[in-house]
């Protein structure tokens, strides 16, 4: 089922770039297969082990007036040459497509195969390989249409999006016994609709006004566990300059997230299926995890002096609480751009996923290696209008638990000559909600959070050869009681030559994590592949 929705929007992809490139000519499908051999050794416990990998992916992008989007998509087998590691399959692929259908309707869709740590308490490998803790598969699909149009002098536009993500059953995950146990997230689907009515500053008034509202629904498995809101919201613009303008709103919203209980095999003790899921009770009442009812208000000021550079902050109640939000855009030139975001929200984590996938630019950089992008962290692009966004405030722990997110993302990319690097930087922290009145379950009021930061940078050497490393660091902060911070860093640089159709690649990397009571688990990995490309 999954791998067949990624496969769909793979082939939307292509569709649309094929259509494009009947009018146009503007898009490139690379299909290519590649073979490869791994050494990884744990150097803190003296261990090492290879394998071989066999790999079949595809590249498309298109760069149309019309269709503008990207995929990459890889799927390597892995085989072990050491009895007491299994072979693998592992998926890994991004896809970005932003489609202009009709006058003012417009498709976004997007999907997403990648691993990613599970347990914010547990094991975080720096680049996952074999043999790996604490690691799930995750997938993750969206899509939907929009329209704009005007009606007189106000603008009008509606939107629709539905998306599903799944997620593995993680490995081992490195947490010592007795500890509390967290629930495994099974999968979701999302949909989200709104509608928004707009004025601009001297059209009708000297201010400007906007009428929004909006709906939002999701149903996981996991505990039957649902996500459900709805919004109205009006606020006005008063220009104050002809760069700076003041902004406030006020809206009404519920939200509601609940789920049921488990089936218990005795007091305090929940049933799990076979994959070590809880087994739902459905004849449980629906039990409120989170629930808001009632007006929220901000206010803030918006700063454009240029086409290059736009700025907005806001400050308000919302959520029970006071509530900073904020937005920052900067193209310094066509190939260098600077982005920056203040979010407060409540939501979960496959809606979390979805929309900071939706946020990723329709143009990235893909790697050659395995290594080195793994679509877990920081997604950088060449072009100034679009930097790039990261994934890292999504991937610090996967919950079932409906959650507030607050937080800052920061990327900047940039392109000049032969050289192309960026870096993303950021704060996470999220107040998980679940029923405390359900046994077993132990996320009520938790309070987990995380710092990020990553460096990229590739440097074309010859008309067939280049050069790229990463460097990357991670602190995760579980907030349950007893387990205290968890470290993760690392770097990685990887060479490349192309012979035609064949291109070969060299890579090495060195990675450290730090779990409590534990000494600082170091590894080192090298690969050495070769890609044929159709």
């Amino acid at each position: 089922m999954i791998r067949l929705l990624l496969l769909g929007s793979v082939a939307s992809l292509a569709v649309a770039g094929s259509a494009e490139a009947q009018q146009r000519g503007r898009v490139a499908v690379t299909p290519y297969i590649e073979i490869g051999q791994v050494l990884v050794s744990d150097l803190t416990n003296d261990d090492t082990l290879t394998y071989s990998s066999l790999a079949a992916g595809v590249d498309v992008a298109s760069t149309g007036q019309r269709v503008a989007g990207q995929l990459s998509y890889r799927y390597e087998r892995r085989f072990s040459w050491d009895k007491n590691v299994g072979d693998d399959d592992v998926h890994y692929g991004l896809a970005r497509v932003s489609a202009q259908l009709a006058r003012g309707l417009s498709l976004e869709a997007g999907g997403l195969a990648t691993r990613a740590r599970s347990d914010i308490r547990g094991a975080a490998p720096g680049v996952i390989t074999v043999n790996d803790v604490n690691v799930s598969q995750i997938y993750a699909v969206y899509g939907g249409p929009s329209y704009a149009t005007h009606a007189g002098p106000a603008s009008v536009v509606a939107s629709y999006m539905a998306g599903y993500t799944k997620v593995k059953v993680p490995t081992y995950t490195g947490i010592p016994g007795g500890s509390p146990r967290l629930d495994y997230y099974d999968d979701s689907f999302g949909q989200v609709a709104g509608i928004a009515v707009a004025v601009k500053p001297g059209d009708v008034a000297p201010i400007g006004a906007t009428l929004s509202g909006g709906w939002q629904r999701e149903d996981a498995g996991q505990l039957d566990a649902r996500y459900d809101s709805w919004r109205v919201r009006g606020d006005v613009l008063a220009p104050v300059s002809p760069y700076v303008a003041l902004t406030a709103g006020v809206g009404y919203e519920k939200i509601e997230t609940s789920e049921r209980s488990p089936l218990f095999t005795s007091p305090g003790a929940p049933a799990l299926d076979g994959a070590g899921r809880y087994v739902t009770d459905e004849r449980s009442p629906r039990r409120i995890a989170y629930r808001t009812d009632g007006v929220y208000y901000d206010a803030g000021v918006v700063w454009r002096p240029n086409r290059r550079l736009s700025a907005e902050a806001h400050v308000g109640k919302r959520y029970g609480s006071v509530s900073y939000t904020g937005l920052m855009t900067y193209q310094a030139s066509e190939h260098v751009g600077f982005a920056a975001d203040v979010y407060d929200s409540v939501t979960t984590f496959g809606q979390q996923l979805r929309t900071g996938l939706s946020n990723l630019p329709t143009s990235f950089i893909s790697a050659r290696d395995a290594y080195t992008q793994q679509y877990n962290g920081c997604i950088f692009s060449t072009r100034g209008s679009t930097p790039g966004g990261c994934l890292n405030d999504v991937f610090q722990s996967i919950t079932t638990a409906s959650y507030r997110a607050r937080g800052i993302d920061a990327v900047l990319s940039a392109t000049r000559g032969r050289s192309t690097w960026g870096g993303g930087v950021g704060f996470a922290n999220r107040k998980l909600y679940d029923p405390d009145t359900v046994q077993g379950v132990t996320l009520y009021g938790v309070e987990d959070q995380s710092v990020y930061g990553q460096l990229f940078w590739n440097r074309t050497l010859t008309a067939v050869s280049n050069i790229d490393a990463n460097v990357f660091v991670n602190y995760y902060e579980p907030g349950a009681v007893r387990n205290a911070g968890v470290w993760s860093y690392g770097a990685t640089t990887s060479y490349g030559r192309s012979f035609g159709r064949i291109t070969t690649s060299a890579t090495a990397g060195l990675y450290a994590f730090d779990l409590p009571a534990l000494d600082t688990q170091w590894s080192a990995q090298a690969q050495v592949a070769a890609r044929y490309s159709f």
